[in-house]
């Protein structure tokens, strides 16, 4: 059974490359390479006009096929539609959705070329696995095509209560053509009942709680959460111990004694950066005492910066350090250090290591997988501590981190001074509860996990694991998930951590309930 990935953006990776990128990229080409399979999408080429022109490149076992888009497609289906109305509207800003007629006409317009480009290669026990916002509706246009191939969607990004969805114009019928999927994935146990509930109300579905029918096909609505390559960060990160890439480096130089917090996040404004920025000049004016012991390093790369939104927030976060810096820093101490700029994961790594205190406080999040690669890059001997907005997807899994609403200053500022102040009994413990959840439900495992789904292989019990949701996390987190109890309870010292096998995974990460619908258009 070959697997066809569709994404929005398809990198064809160079020939000669040794060291892949992290992340998503790398666990759907390494299922792809398991199963042989092609990757559909968009080339990331603007040409000049339309065109239907599907260009295909053999890497291995894997096809890539890319097509460009127009100026006008890009205008209409990415920036438009995809990225000012749907992307502000899933992250509950609906104060910045700008929604036109012509965009989700466009929008629709580019799925309805990927599908007639896509049906001509598809073959008759392909398995097709499309991802994301921007091609909520290509399964009903490959149905209309005549394809019959099971067919999944995973959503990487929130999606919102149905009365936020309902103010998009054509709502109902958007997420209708969800309907055509056999398996729909959310990131969380919110997401889907969120997505069962806009289908219910908005669509006149019936749902007997568990079960929601809109006709004659089903599909699943599960919660499968998104994981890291677990063990590849873990070693990354002791590597940069012996040998630091140049800007860690001089951080560390620059430092010297002092704890560092950070953050790292795409210039966006679902990540909360410039009320991250105000968090920490509060706690520094709340904690006199702290000020020349600590500083703060905010990573975050332009994204978008086409968009006026995008654009505004880079001068706001401009405005806000320099203000701070301005008041509270000395001839000799720079209180926030904002760098606009990318860094590769081996140096990520080796900035998270090095610091005490990672700040993940986004205002609205799918997952976030910075939380994720900030525990696993700590040192089991001597971890920092993670802080994490309760909004971001990741709180309902890692409940030992210090549990804040991003949008109370002055909890933040709190959790941060906690944070630093925290014994390092409690530091491990905390370390040691958080690795086993993430080492439990790593990228393998969601990969796995999903296309069992999807293909029907798993029984109706390993359909339902998630690896230890839950739906309210507390500030302060008293209680652990529940594939920690079936998890190791502590990870082994750096010399010996092993990844487990993607049996052992599936065992130990079976451990929570998802939400399971039936979905009949």
């Amino acid at each position: 059974m070959r697997l066809v990935v569709v994404s929005n953006r398809v990198t064809i990776p160079d020939r000669h490359e040794k060291v892949m990128a992290g992340g998503l990229a790398v666990a759907l080409r390494e299922a792809l390479e398991q199963r042989g399979g092609l990757w559909f999408g968009w080339s990331g080429t603007v040409s000049e006009s339309a065109s239907t022109q599907v260009r295909q490149v053999e890497r291995g076992n894997v096809t890539y096929a890319v097509t460009d888009l127009s100026e006008a497609e890009r205008q209409s289906y990415y920036l438009g539609f995809s990225n000012r109305a749907l992307w502000p509207l899933m992250h509950y800003r609906l104060g910045l959705t700008e929604f036109q007629r012509s965009d989700y006409m466009g929008y629709l317009g580019v799925n309805r070329r990927f599908a007639r480009a896509l049906a001509g290669l598809i073959k008759p026990d392909d398995l097709i696995w499309i991802h994301d916002y921007h091609l909520i509706p290509l399964a009903a246009e490959l149905r209309r095509r005549g394809v019959t191939n099971r067919i999944g969607y995973f959503h990487h990004i929130p999606w919102p209560a149905a009365e936020v969805i309902d103010a998009l114009p054509f709502s109902a019928t958007l997420i209708r053509t969800m309907a055509a999927y056999d398996l729909v994935g959310m990131q969380t146990e919110v997401d889907a009942r969120n997505l069962i509930g806009g289908l219910v109300s908005l669509c006149g579905a019936r749902t007997d709680g568990r079960r929601v029918r809109l006709g004659p096909r089903e599909t699943a609505v599960q919660a499968f959460p998104i994981g890291i390559d677990v063990e590849g960060f873990r070693k990354l990160a002791a590597a940069s111990v012996r040998k630091a890439a140049t800007p860690l480096r001089a951080t560390r130089e620059s430092l010297g004694e002092r704890k560092l917090v950070i953050g790292v996040d795409r210039l966006d404004y679902s990540k909360g950066i410039v009320q991250r920025l105000e968090a920490f000049g509060e706690f520094l004016r709340n904690h006199p005492e702290d000020r020349g012991r600590v500083s703060l390093l905010q990573i975050a790369p332009p994204s978008r910066s086409d968009v006026p939104e995008y654009a505004e927030l880079d001068r706001q976060s401009d405005e806000v350090a320099g203000r701070l810096n301005a008041q509270l820093g000395e001839f000799d101490w720079t209180p926030i250090r904002v760098v606009k700029k990318a860094y590769s994961r081996k140096a990520l790594a080796g900035f998270y290591r090095r610091a005490q205190v990672g700040l993940v406080t986004p205002m609205r999040d799918g997952m976030n997988l910075v939380a994720k690669e900030y525990v696993a890059a700590q040192d089991p001997a001597d971890p920092g501590v993670l802080v994490l907005s309760r909004f971001a997807g990741a709180a309902q899994q890692m409940s030992e981190a210090l549990i804040v609403n991003p949008f109370d200053s002055h909890e933040v500022a709190e959790a941060i001074r906690t944070a630093l102040a925290m014994p390092k009994s409690e530091r491990i413990r905390r370390f040691e509860r958080l690795y086993a959840v993430i080492a439990a439900t790593d990228i393998d495992w969601w990969t796995r996990q999903y296309l069992l789904a999807l293909s029907g292989e798993n029984s109706a019990a390993e359909a339902l694991a998630v690896g230890g949701t839950r739906s309210e996390p507390r500030s302060g987190a008293r209680r652990a998930g529940r594939a920690e109890a079936s998890a190791a309870s502590s990870p082994p010292p750096d010399a010996g951590v092993r990844k487990m096998s993607a049996g052992s995974r599936g065992k130990r990460g079976a451990a929570g309930a998802s939400h399971l619908a039936l979905v009949r258009p």
